[in-house]
């Protein structure tokens, strides 16, 4: 230190003593460098505050230039101006030029410059923020030799002081552009006396090395002239900073033709004033990052060890600088106040997150308050309204226009006041406004107007209604989506609970509502207003939140489905169907459909999400269970609510197909992997991507986080036969477990972290301790499956996932079709279950409980088993393919499953465990009988029921036979019926009592179908072989129809003892079934024939192959009169019209064509308007076609049932079966009865309203 310097600290050391209160002066200190935490401790040590003031004495004494600069910068911040005056001469002289201080790089001139001026110190803590402070240099630039503003604005505490002091810091603007010094003056909010007190200080501070004393100026106008000479003549290229300014009068006392900078909350407040001007907007909030790295910076931690609180304060602040630095000032001192303060904020307790030493007001509401004091007494009702803003909402001018009855120009007028001001933002999307307002803003007003905010939203609803009538906004107009979106908020904010009530339970507002946003958010609002929806009564309600949440896979997608059709597959007793059914009555032009034998059916699910566009290979819940984790095909992850479906995140997080993905144990982070080989965490809340691993060889299976909180650990597990561990807080993998010889496809945690376990190809189950990474135990599972001779069998054992108990004593293994349950501490096997030859397990759940567990099978279903009786609990169905995830909530009460469907479902566990799990196979027979419906059904495999349509009632059920039933037809009189079984048995059936009459072993094979002739006395049926067998069952007689080369595909009785069948050879024959030879032989395709139909003259009929092609031929000449081309899958069935001029052909890419016999013309081409990427246009392949009687309708069947209108090829309706996979449609003979299927068993008897 210079002795000059040393000198003057050493005269004034006793008055420094004395007055000076050392904490916030050390803080400036420190936030300069030249002081250190050591020394700060050394100081804080001391007794007495004189104790402390000698001791920081003493070390500035042992120190350089910049330490005195700094102390005396810190007087003059922290009020000790007299102190800091003694100290004055005593500042060491500093020569322009680009000689570096140790500090941080800014020269010993800047300092100089910047102390002199009296620009503010850097704060304790200082986060940089480039981006604004390299704007705010530009704009300084801008001003160039020329007289002008540059305007910093913002709302307040968004940090515009500490980046306009922090742009100053920089030798190249300040000695390029304002060589003569730049001058800081904190203006804030002034009246003429507190206005010309600064202009004297000023003028004093300017004059302070003057030779001449001047009396100080009298009046504002003789301040202004005297400032306008000083600072042309003295300090000539100078920067003159007015901090907080509020009024506009108040720059006129500086419009001194000089360059001036400006902090303020009033973006129009140079409106007044002349020369060239620019602008400069700061946001209102840091990046979460940021605002986390401010916090550890004030409480001396890392961002990796600050507690959750901290997100949760970044977050409800919206990353406002003040809020983060008034807390986090707070919180150095009271370092156990996190949950407190994030309390405090959360409840808008403004006045408790009190001052720190370097903000203008003494607590956060008073620094709102005085920005909406300032308003003109006109303008605070307008702003009083804002209180009842939706957050993080962007309003539409047209919805402000309603509330206030006013011109759109007008309204903008009043906003654009507000937005001025920072109390209000603005952003222009296309042509129109949209306005919000900040988080801390909008609290703030809400708690300042909380008496009134009942009356207010009940004023914003009232307008409304004024404005809309009885009508509802149309896409078209811009407020559309802010009142679908938020009018059920207003009115439950309003209490208003008739007129709720009304809106969320109006097919018509569900029909508008979902079309637009999908049912996820409707779902929410009858949870969140559950309270006033339900003062009456909660049956409505549920009626209303159970349908959006079983139909929300069909309601989210294009085309959008006929809700009033939907609405009539509902009970009976339900609200939503009578309120469908007053709507289907009433309608006039479109046709419904009543599910007329539905009572039977049992909804085991509670909600149906479509979150992903392709198959879900995974799904989770969080550990509180309010929210699920998915990741798919598609190569996304999304996280939604679990009660509503809403979603919340949507991320395109890999390159690949995600095969996995798993909330950590607190639910801040979702793991992902990936087939692209790459492991990621990503912050559940935000969707910022933490980190990314990649050093995995092959694609990542599985990824599980530990269960314990306080450390991250992730295990990943991959083809490339590794299992690695991963701790969060690391760059790289911490441990490779290495022992499978082929791909590890799952792996997880015990409950109790200490141990891992893995399942491979390989066949082995490994287990591994943790901290370690050492292997303990391997399993040869390939053991447990042995062939008739109890060796083991040669197929290779892939062992798919395991799951823990509870308690971590026993561990649950899948392998093909067997469950293993292996106690930890012998490692013997406790017990198995074996599930059908048929299927495959591909994952399996514990239950909590740990005396459930659920299991995805390969046939589109999970079961539920109780590891202890051994006995299964409940057969869940719903998904319409292959189930690749199941797993429990937290506490056991809810199980979700995935599926190639793209849905998961969401289902109760109680619920299902009540079920019965009674299904139809999809080979059915149905005869219309004098105004009933009449089916024949196989029940449960083994049994066939005889079933009245028209009253869901079971007429008959026979006893269970000892082999499956395959096929089964129904005599027209309903005397006999028939069934084929897959041992290749086949029975006639009397009715009357469900005696079989006859029996013949007729087949090696499972039989295909069986059909009566037309008296009863002949069945005739074909089994996966080549022959069809003719049998008079009353006599035991049979005739072998024995000529195509392949097996047969299927066959139909016409007139006079002849039989048309088809076959997988390609061929159709024509056989007489009483001397067994066949009379016509027709070479059709060259691939299968998978369709035949004749035409209703009996002269013509048509075939569909595999190939791609129909064709129409002539009986009479044996001959092709048409080949029919266009189709681009297989075609799979064709019928004719009745007036015998169409012929229509469906194949298996869901599309429809009609032809015309006469010429082979296509007519019409028969597909929905757009329909979601990769959704097929039927849902699948179409299986059956049938005409109406006057030809003028079609009916189709495949992955649900479509009627369509066949001289326009326009689709006139849509049912959506529970499952799908129809294999086949039975229309009565007027066309308004129709009964089909579905690959769950679900029987549908339809009827036309």
């Amino acid at each position: 230190m210079d002795v000059k310097s040393r000198n003057y600290l050493l005269m004034n050391r006793q008055a420094l003593e004395k007055d000076i209160k050392t904490s916030y002066i050390m803080d400036h200190m420190i936030s300069d460098e030249v002081l250190t935490l050591q020394e700060e401790e050394r100081v804080r040590q001391q007794n007495t505050q004189k104790e402390r003031a000698a001791m920081l004495i003493n070390i500035i004494l042992t120190k350089d230039n910049n330490s005195y600069r700094s102390f005396y910068n810190a007087l003059l911040h922290e009020g000790y101006s007299d102190l800091a005056a003694l100290l004055q001469d005593g500042i060491p002289a500093v020569y322009s030029g680009n000689r570096k201080s140790s500090m941080d790089g800014m020269t010993s001139y800047v300092k100089t410059v910047l102390c002199e001026g009296g620009v503010p110190q850097r704060p304790v803590v200082f986060v940089t923020r480039p981006e604004l402070v390299d704007a705010i240099k530009q704009k300084l630039c801008c001003l160039g030799s020329d007289p002008g503003w540059v305007t910093v604005y913002g709302m307040a505490g968004c940090g515009k002081t500490v980046l306009t002091a922090e742009a100053l810091r920089d030798h190249h603007l300040l000695e390029g552009y304002f060589p003569g010094g730049v001058h800081w003056i904190s203006v804030g909010k002034q009246d003429k006396a507190g206005l010309l007190i600064k202009l004297q200080n000023l003028c004093s501070r300017l004059e302070h090395d003057s030779t001449l004393s001047q009396r100080p100026p009298l009046n504002i106008e003789e301040a202004k002239d005297r400032l306008r000479l000083l600072m042309l003549r003295k300090y000539p290229r100078s920067l003159l900073i007015l901090d907080d300014i509020w009024d506009s009068w108040v720059l006129k006392a500086f419009d001194n033709q000089c360059q001036v900078l400006i902090t303020s909350r009033d973006r129009s407040i140079t409106d007044a004033v002349a020369g060239n001007k620019y602008e400069v907007h700061v946001e209102s909030g840091l990046a979460h990052e940021k605002g986390l790295e401010v916090l550890s910076l004030f409480v001396n931690m890392k961002i990796s060890e600050l507690p959750e609180q901290a997100n949760c304060l970044v977050r409800e602040c919206k990353g406002s600088p003040l809020v983060i630095s008034l807390i986090g000032a707070l919180l150095r001192d009271f370092p156990s106040r996190w949950e407190y303060y994030l309390k405090q904020l959360q409840n808008k307790q403004f006045k408790r997150i009190r001052k720190s030493s370097s903000y203008d007001y003494e607590a956060l509401d008073e620094a709102m308050s005085i920005s909406v004091e300032h308003l003109n007494d006109n303008y605070k009702d307008y702003y009083k309204d804002l209180s009842i803003l939706p957050k993080d909402v962007k309003v539409p001018t047209k919805v402000l226009c309603i509330l206030w009855d006013m011109e759109t120009e007008e309204v903008e007028d009043i906003l654009q006041e507000f937005v001025n001001k920072s109390l209000l933002f603005c952003d222009r999307n296309g042509k129109s406004f949209h306005y919000y307002l900040h988080d801390l803003q909008l609290d703030f007003l809400t708690e300042k107007n909380r008496n009134h905010l009942q009356e207010l939203h009940k004023n914003i609803v009232n307008q409304y209604k004024k404005y809309y009538k009885l009508n509802t906004p149309v896409p078209s107009q811009e407020d559309c989506m802010y009142w679908y979106n938020f009018l059920a908020y207003h009115m439950a904010g309003a209490n208003m609970q008739k007129e709720l009530r009304d809106l969320m339970f109006s097919l018509d507002w569900i029909k508008a509502k979902t079309e637009l946003v999908g049912p996820a958010h409707l779902i929410h609002e009858y949870v969140e207003y559950s309270s006033i929806l339900d003062q009456k009564d909660s049956t409505v309600r549920e009626n209303f939140q159970e349908f959006l949440s079983l139909n929300g896979h069909l309601l989210g997608r294009q085309p959008f489905p006929d809700i009033i059709q939907l609405g009539l597959c509902q009970a009976e007793t339900s609200e939503v169907y009578q309120q469908a059914k007053l709507h289907a009555q009433s309608e006039t032009g479109t046709f419904y459909l009543e599910w007329i034998n539905k009572k039977s059916l049992k909804n085991l699910y509670r909600l149906v999400v479509r979150p992903h566009r392709d198959a879900v290979y995974h799904a989770c819940f969080s550990k509180d269970r309010q929210r699920i984790a998915s990741c798919g095909a598609d190569k996304t992850l999304q996280v939604f609510k679990a009660e509503s479906g809403e979603r919340l995140l949507e991320i395109s997080a890999h390159d690949d197909e995600i095969l996995c993905c798993a909330f950590s144990a607190d639910g801040e982070f979702v793991a992902t992997c990936s087939a692209d080989k790459k492991v990621k965490i990503w912050n559940s809340r935000t969707g910022q991507c933490r980190c990314v691993y990649e050093e995995h060889s092959e694609q990542v299976n599985c990824c599980q986080f530990n269960n314990g909180s306080g450390q991250y650990l992730l295990a990943t597990c991959s083809n490339d036969t590794f299992i690695k561990l991963w701790d969060l807080n690391k760059k790289y993998c911490r441990n490779t477990m290495m022992g499978h010889e082929n791909s590890v496809n799952h792996c997880r945690f015990s409950p109790d972290d200490e141990y891992v376990a893995s399942c491979s190809t390989d066949g082995t189950v490994k287990l591994w301790q943790v901290r370690s990474a050492n292997e303990l135990k391997s399993i040869e599972i390939k053991d447990f499956f042995k062939n008739a001779d109890e060796q083991p069998d040669d197929v290779e054992v892939l062992v798919k996932c395991c799951s823990w108990s509870r308690n971590g004593d026993m561990i649950l293994v899948v392998a093909k079709n067997k469950l293993l349950l292996f106690g930890i501490k012998t490692w013997d096997l406790l017990t198995q279950v074996i599930m059908s030859h048929h299927t495959t397990i591909q994952y399996c759940d514990f239950c909590p409980d740990d005396e459930l567990i659920a299991v995805a099978l390969s046939h589109c279903s999970v079961e539920l088993w109780n590891i202890k009786s051994l006995s299964k609990v409940a057969y869940c169905r719903g998904h319409m393919s292959w189930v690749h995830c199941v797993a429990f909530s937290p506490d056991g009460s809810l199980f979700l499953t995935s599926s190639d469907d793209q849905t998961i479902r969401i289902w109760e566990t109680k619920k299902v465990c009540k079920s019965s799990d009674a299904v139809l196979k999809s080979e059915l027979d149905v005869v219309f009988h004098n105004d009933e419906v009449m089916i024949l059904a196989i029940y449960n495999q083994k049994h066939l029921q005889l079933i009245n349509g028209n009253t869901d009632s079971v007429v008959i059920q026979t006893v269970a036979q000892e082999s499956p039933i395959s096929c089964c037809c129904l005599g027209e009189d309903l005397k006999f019926a028939a069934f084929g079984q897959e041992n290749g048995t086949i029975k006639v059936l009397q009715l009357l009592d469900g005696k079989v009459l006859k029996s013949r072993e007729a087949y090696r094979t499972s039989v295909q179908h069986c059909r009566f002739t037309s008296d009863y006395q002949t069945l005739i049926s074909n089994a996966h072989d080549s022959v069809i067998q003719v049998w008079n069952w009353q006599l035991n007689e049979c005739v072998f129809l024995r000529g195509h080369k392949e097996a047969i595909k299927d066959f139909r009785l016409l007139e006079n003892s002849k039989l048309l069948s088809w076959s997988f050879d390609g061929s159709v024959k024509v056989w007489n079934i009483t001397t067994g030879n066949t009379e016509k032989d027709f070479a059709c395709h060259g691939g299968t024939v998978l369709s035949c139909a004749v035409s209703p003259d009996g002269s013509k009929f048509s075939s569909t192959s595999a190939d791609k092609t129909a064709k129409i031929w002539s009986f009479l000449t044996s001959s092709v009169l048409h080949e029919l081309k266009g189709h681009e899958a297989c075609v799979r069935c064709c019928a004719f019209s009745p007036d015998n001029k169409l012929l229509a052909t469906g194949d298996d890419k869901g599309e429809i064509r009609i032809w015309d016999m006469l010429t082979g013309a296509l007519l019409h081409f028969c597909s929905p308007v757009t329909v979601d990427e990769g959704e097929p246009t039927h849902g699948g392949w179409v299986t059956d076609l049938s005409f109406s009687p006057d030809s003028k309708m079609l009916v189709s069947s495949g992955g649900y049932l479509k009627w369509w209108n066949v001289n326009t090829g326009e689709s006139l309706q849509t049912f959506y079966t529970n499952g799908t996979n129809l294999k086949s449609i039975h229309v009565s003979p007027n066309f308004k009865v129709y009964v089909t299927v579905d690959n769950l068993g679900i029987l549908y008897v339809l009827q036309k309203m």
